[in-house]
């Protein structure tokens, strides 16, 4: 098997200027395990730090396009739509992030970033109503990080 990122013990960025810009999308999700407690108090606004849903979901736009920064053999490519979806579930908040692009690379990463910036940024607002009396998060927890979708289209932009 060859790594298109290897060339012997160096890594490098791969040439993607051969590739035609189409139009790309991914969708990504993961999922915080809370404390019940804890997601009556997203749901009422009554998170000290302040609303949570909304600050995650700035800060899950902000991630995804900081991607190539983060992540060190990510193309800056131009984005063309960031959207997320809070879904409140019986024990905890399913997050999804669609990325829409249109370039020469897929989004997978930028919406995996953007997903999982948005689920530590829910775990650092609630983080003082998760904690026991030992300072511990016993029962939080990020589970199910992944790409749901990946699309490629070569015709022209929806």
């Amino acid at each position: 098997m060859e790594f298109s990122h290897l060339e012997g013990e160096k890594v490098r960025m791969v040439d993607i200027s051969s590739k035609e810009d189409v139009f790309r999308m991914a969708i990504a999700e993961g999922f915080i395990r809370l404390r019940k407690e804890t997601i009556e108090a997203i749901i009422n606004n009554k998170v000290a730090k302040g609303n949570v849903l909304t600050t995650a979901n700035v800060a899950g736009v902000l991630a995804v396009k900081k991607t190539p920064e983060l992540i060190p053999m990510c193309h800056p490519i131009p984005l063309t739509s960031i959207s997320f979806d809070f879904k409140i579930e019986g024990e905890g908040i399913r997050v999804r992030c669609t990325v829409k692009s249109l370039g020469k690379t897929g989004v997978e990463m930028e919406a995996l970033v953007g997903v999982s910036v948005a689920l530590l940024t829910i775990w650092d607002m609630v983080k003082s109503l998760e904690k026991d009396e030992t300072g511990n998060y016993p029962l939080a927890s990020i589970e199910h990080l992944r790409v749901l979708e990946k699309k490629k289209e070569v015709t022209k932009f929806p």
